[in-house]
C-alpha cells in the first residue's frame, strides 16, 4: 500500500498512535492537530483518505468535512467519542464515509481504513443502468436524472448502483455493508441509513412518497416501484 492518509487530531497521543499504526501498515501519513491545517492540507496535497476528529481547535471536524466535501469525494472516516451519537449521526449527513469511536483498537481502525481505500470509485464490471429518468453509467463514475448530471460521492455512488443492480429487489442493510462499505460485523446500519438520505436528497426523493428508493421496514432498502 503506498496511498496517503492525512490524520486530523488534537489530541497529540492519539494523533501520534494513528500515525504509527498506519505507517507500519505501508501507508504514507500527515498528521495536523487542528482543523484550519487540515484545510491546508488538503488544498496543498492530494491524499487517498482522512482520518478526521470532530472536535478540533479553529475549524471543528465537521466544517472540515463539509468543506472537503464540496471538491472531494475521497472517503472520510470520522474520529468521535464513545458517547456522542448525535455527532456520529451529523458527521455521515455531512457526508462523512465511516466513523470510528474513541478509544479505538488498532486492528479496528487498520480494517476501517483499509476497507475504506480498497473501495474503488467506479467499477469496469457494471454495465449502463437506467431506473426511470436515471441514467447510471457505472465504469464511468456518472449518473443523470433527466439529463442532468447528479454530484455524488464515492459511496453514495457504489449505493446507487448496488441498488440499481438489483432494481425491485430488496437489498438488505447488511447486504450493502459488505458491498458498498466492504465489510459485514464491523459496519453500523446507521452508515447505511444516512448515506441513503444523503442520496435521496440528491435525487429529490422523498422517503414518505418515494419515487426511486424505498424503505421495506425490517428488511431493507428497494430501488424502483
Amino acid at each position: 500500500m503506498n496511498e496517503r492518509v492525512l490524520v486530523v487530531e488534537d489530541d497529540r497521543s492519539v494523533r501520534e498512535t494513528a500515525t504509527l499504526l498506519l505507517e507500519r501498515a505501508g501507508l504514507r501519513v500527515t498528521a495536523v492537530g487542528d482543523g484550519q491545517q487540515a484545510l491546508e492540507a488538503v488544498a496543498d496535497h492530494r491524499f487517498d483518505l482522512v482520518l478526521l476528529d470532530v472536535m478540533l481547535p479553529s475549524v471543528d471536524g465537521f466544517e472540515v468535512c463539509q468543506t472537503i466535501r464540496r471538491d472531494s469525494q475521497m472517503p472520510i472516516v470520522m474520529l468521535t467519542a464513545r458517547s456522542d451519537v448525535a455527532d456520529v449521526v451529523t458527521g455521515l449527513e455531512l457526508g462523512a464515509d465511516d466513523y470510528l469511536t474513541k478509544p479505538f483498537q488498532p486492528a479496528e481502525l487498520l480494517a476501517r481504513v483499509r476497507a475504506a481505500l480498497r473501495r474503488p470509485t467506479a467499477d469496469g464490471s457494471a454495465t449502463l443502468l437506467q431506473i426511470q429518468d436515471l441514467d447510471i453509467d457505472a465504469p464511468g463514475f456518472r449518473v443523470t436524472q433527466s439529463g442532468r448530471p447528479v454530484d455524488l460521492t464515492a459511496i453514495e455512488f457504489r449505493l446507487l448502483v448496488e441498488l440499481a443492480r438489483n432494481a425491485e429487489r430488496v437489498v438488505s442493510r447488511e447486504a450493502l455493508l459488505e458491498r458498498v462499505w466492504g465489510y459485514d460485523y464491523l459496519g453500523d446500519s446507521r452508515l447505511v441509513d444516512m448515506a441513503v438520505k444523503r442520496l435521496r436528497d440528491k435525487l429529490g426523493d422523498d422517503a414518505r412518497e418515494p419515487r426511486y428508493i424505498t424503505t421495506v421496514r425490517g428488511a431493507g432498502y428497494r430501488l424502483g416501484l
